[in-house]
């Protein structure tokens, strides 16, 4: 469930169909993500949960599988 959360925001924000994006999909090198982009997915991720991402932590968010692990083990 949160993957598919996390993938519906990734692909709204970034217009990418959600089939394309998988746990493996790196977000700058598959996606072309800027650093606006990433901004963007993180707070709509933060306002989803109900979170507070740490910049240090979002700076390892190179894969989607990085993202829905930190959600995982973040919300409540």
């Amino acid at each position: 469930m949160v993957f598919e959360k996390i993938r519906d925001i990734i692909a709204e924000q970034l217009d990418v169909e959600p089939e394309a994006i998988t746990m493996e999909t790196d977000l700058m090198k598959d996606l072309e993500a800027d650093s606006l982009d990433a901004v963007e997915i993180i707070m709509a991720i933060e306002s989803e949960w109900d979170l507070e991402v740490p910049d240090e932590q979002a700076e390892d968010f190179k894969v989607v599988a990085n993202i829905v692990s930190f959600v995982e083990d973040n919300i409540k």
